[in-house]
């Protein structure tokens, strides 16, 4: 009888403590720097990051943290934030960060839904939540971190530095389970309540590898690394994780940056890689022509949250030699879903068909599948033509929301996350999203991308920004409206937008009109927020009827 071949390798747990150890151990002389208002880059080593999250955890124990306890962040990116997403999960704390840009009422929700024991907030930011602190009942100790030369800790506060200064290093780690919660973060909240997705430490562990593969992000030790996406946003894309696994040279962009922070950060410390929503790259590209900044040292850009119109990628390549890269994800997915990168023979395409593959979100990344399916469950070709809801599934993508049963209908029976983003996949498997569920117009029974109007319009050498919402409609049930924003010093006619579409549009995907407004407003990680625009205009009355009123 022969012996038995299953199980024969060490059970040993995907946990961050091997990440954090191998760092330690590898990477002490690298460097890691956060930007300070009116001061010079804050620089220390991975040495030093290293023995102040033994510190910060021995800090944390102190506190009462026990295991599976809540630790929340409310904070900009810095050196000091990246001390507690690692000093939380790896004394088995769960790191919870919070999103300062959210209201008042929505953070008492987040804070007493999640539980949470402890908050660390940074000085310049601590009044947002200051109003709601009686509203608390689960938070014992809010430590406030000076994130500005001028910060002041109000009476009765811990101040970060003191604790840490003063803590006993933690002289081991406990043993954890890979299944365990490491974080926690939760969305935006469009339809419902706020949901609270946990990561696990598994799933962050193999969400970095993936993302330093090189058909992924491809992120190493050779980097130079601008973290921009905030880190109160889905652990950051992942990046400052991913970042400490490789010893890649981190910058974190300190509070509230502005495009010219991230131009002189970029110019001067040569930044190799960073990421952010397509409106902070329109923003630097008018920066960079206007004042000279050279970005060149960048090999990609990583772009999230929507879609970077095609002009916008091929005007980075061409004026600055920068490449950028489409990425799709969620909150609920750690956050990488899909990249872009071009597989090998289509180095030989055309430019424009080249494009035309870099402008959709890309292929699912490894450890991810995808499909599309119908309004009845049923699967959709890979063809490019077929549109359908994006459904995923992987080991980083969540199972459950904490503590929402009212939210199973997003979760199918044979065990795929329903996304809520409508999209089709070609037969190469790239990925491209027409819109979300709720955002996609349905017009006399066609079927209207927002999406692929709103890149259209924006491709118009006078627009800087652009939205297209659904407006109601009498005959049609709902028109496509544009709210479009000129460029600075540029004077725009609805009728100029209009003249350039028409071309490119079918009749009925042609918007019935366009409004001219001064800025596109914004979620808090820098999306477009159609919601407020459809509030806005949801008494708008079709160009016709107005017509028809006209004397």
């Amino acid at each position: 009888m022969s012996a038995p071949l299953d199980n024969l390798m060490m059970d040993y747990p995907l946990t961050l403590t091997h990440f954090f150890e191998r760092s330690r151990r590898l990477w002490a002389k690298k460097t890691l720097a956060t930007r300070v208002p009116g001061q010079p880059l804050h620089r220390y080593t991975y040495a030093d990051f290293a023995e102040r999250t033994r510190r910060l955890a021995g800090a944390l124990a102190a506190l009462g943290i026990r295991k599976g306890d809540r630790v929340a962040t409310f904070a900009w990116n810095s050196h000091r934030h990246l001390e507690l997403y690692w000093a939380a999960p790896l004394m088995g704390g769960v790191l919870h960060t919070l999103n300062i840009r959210l209201s008042p009422q929505d953070l008492a929700f987040i804070v007493n839904h999640a539980g949470d024991s402890v908050i660390f907030a940074d000085a310049s930011v601590w009044p947002a939540l200051e109003g709601i602190r009686d509203k608390l009942p689960s938070v014992r100790r809010i430590v406030i971190m000076r994130d500005t030369p001028d910060a002041r800790v109000p009476a009765g506060f811990t101040e970060y530095e003191a604790l840490v200064k003063d803590a006993a290093p933690v002289t081991g780690w406990p043993a954890l389970d890979e299944t365990d919660a490491c974080g926690m973060c939760y969305t935006s909240g469009t339809t419902g309540n706020p949901k609270g997705v946990v990561y696990t430490h598994r799933a962050v562990f193999l969400h970095c590898l993936a993302q330093s593969m090189a058909d992924q992000f491809g992120i190493s030790e050779d980097d130079t690394v601008l973290h921009i996406v905030p880190m109160f946003h889905a652990n950051s894309w992942c990046l400052p994780f991913t970042g400490v696994m490789v010893g890649a040279t981190q910058i974190f962009a300190g509070p509230n940056p502005q495009p010219r922070d991230i131009c002189e950060i970029i110019q001067k410390e040569k930044v190799t890689f960073t990421g952010a929503v397509p409106t902070v790259w329109i923003a630097v590209k008018e920066l960079c022509e206007k004042e000279g900044w050279d970005i060149s040292s960048l090999r990609t850009i990583v772009i999230g949250g929507s879609a970077a119109p095609k002009h916008l990628q091929m005007a980075y390549a061409k004026q600055f030699g920068v490449q950028m890269s489409h990425a799709w994800g969620m909150t609920e997915m750690t956050p990488l879903g899909t990249v872009t990168r071009l597989k090998s023979y289509m180095q030989d395409w055309t430019e424009d068909q080249q494009y035309d593959v870099r402008a959709r979100v890309g292929y699912p990344s490894v450890g991810v599948d995808a499909r599309i399916v119908d309004d009845a469950g049923t699967e959709l070709p890979w063809d490019g033509v077929h549109m359908g809801e994006l459904q995923v599934r992987g080991p980083w993508v969540v199972g459950t929301y904490y503590n929402s049963p009212e939210s199973a209908d997003r979760f199918t029976l044979d065990g795929w996350f329903r996304t809520g983003d409508v999209a089709t996949i070609d037969a190469e498997g790239y990925v491209q999203i027409t819109d979300r569920t709720k955002d996609l117009i349905k017009s006399g029974g066609e079927w209207i991308s927002s999406v692929d109007v709103e890149n259209m319009i924006m491709s118009h050498p006078k627009v800087l920004e652009a939205a297209v919402i659904a407006v109601p409609h009498p005959k049609w049930v709902e028109r496509p409206l544009a709210c479009v924003v000129a460029k600075p010093g540029t004077t725009l006619a609805p009728a100029e937008i209009l003249d350039f579409l028409r071309p490119q549009l079918a009749k009925w995907a042609l918007p019935d009109d366009v409004e001219i407004i001064e800025a596109v407003p914004k979620t808090s990680v820098g999306k477009f927020d159609k919601k407020v625009l459809r509030a806005r205009f949801k008494d708008w009355t079709p160009k016709d009827a107005r017509e028809r009123r006209e004397p």
